[in-house]
């Protein structure tokens, strides 16, 4: 999962997980604030930026007064939009054009990740620059993706599974945290979009879809 177990109440601590529980963690929500910076990096002018987050997910509020320190830091307006609901959608696209935002940070949330796609189409028609934790939000035509590596995580679960299958119990397995991020781009849609992606920037992807 990408978000913090012992936060939402799941198991008792990452180290002793307790109950019939343990598994692996990715850096999703960690490192939501350098998914704004490497934004900010590819609209070195912008001013104003926008956030989208669901209300009803856990930790909202917490993640967003991260996220508005990051802003801050880089002497940024962030804007908080909201969807908990398909339906929200073409409010939030409408949203930004009102709002003038160059750019958009989509908050890492189990709804948004079940319709990475469909966003990543509305961003393409809307012609909005976003930023998800995903590759397949960056295939399907999203600027980019930064976020924990699902490779490295299912690696680690399934030497979790092989262990629990021997017999060892998961109360006693602490919650294992997949370290690697990966960075990906979509150099067509920068080009679409009239953005120059920086080599430091475009140095770094692990994968540039071109």
């Amino acid at each position: 999962m990408g978000s913090d177990p012992v936060q939402l109440g799941l198991v008792a601590s990452l180290n002793l997980p307790g109950g019939n529980l343990t598994g692996v963690t990715q850096m999703n929500v960690e490192v939501a604030p350098k998914r704004l910076e490497l934004l900010h990096e590819l609209l070195p002018t912008a001013s104003v930026i926008a956030l989208l987050v669901n209300p009803t997910g856990p930790a909202v509020a917490e993640k967003i007064h991260e996220m508005q320190t990051a802003a801050h830091s880089l002497g940024l307006e962030l804007h908080v939009l909201n969807a908990s609901g398909e339906r929200d959608f073409d409010a939030v696209f409408a949203k930004l054009i009102q709002l003038r935002a160059a750019g958009l940070v989509i908050g890492g949330d189990a709804f948004f990740l079940a319709r990475q796609e469909q966003l990543a189409a509305l961003a393409v028609r809307h012609a909005v620059p976003a930023v998800f934790e995903t590759r397949e939000f960056v295939a399907a035509g999203g600027l980019m993706g930064y976020g924990g590596s699902i490779t490295d995580a299912y690696r680690l679960a399934g030497i979790y599974v092989a262990r629990i299958i021997k017999g060892e119990k998961p109360a006693d397995l602490p919650i294992q945290q997949a370290t690697k991020v990966e960075l990906f781009l979509n150099l067509n849609t920068a080009k679409a979009l009239g953005i120059t992606v920086p080599l430091p920037v475009s140095g770094r992807a692990d994968e540039v879809f071109e």
